[in-house]
């Protein structure tokens, strides 16, 4: 009997599948721009996170 790692034993769908569906929806209706900005928004959120790091680190030594 063939694997197929998309479904479950239940044959529902994968949280694998169901991402890669989404994903291709997702690129469907919006653009480039909504995944510069997606981007843009997670590298500040990002940034905002390491600088938080560094001062509790300074603060710890």
């Amino acid at each position: 009997m063939a694997n197929n790692k998309n479904k479950n034993n239940n044959g529902k769908m994968s949280l694998e599948e169901a991402g890669r569906k989404g994903g291709e929806e997702t690129a469907k209706t919006h653009g480039h721009e909504f995944y510069e900005e997606i981007g843009r928004k997670g590298g500040e959120a990002r940034a905002r996170q390491n600088d938080e790091l560094k001062n509790n680190n300074k603060k710890n030594n």
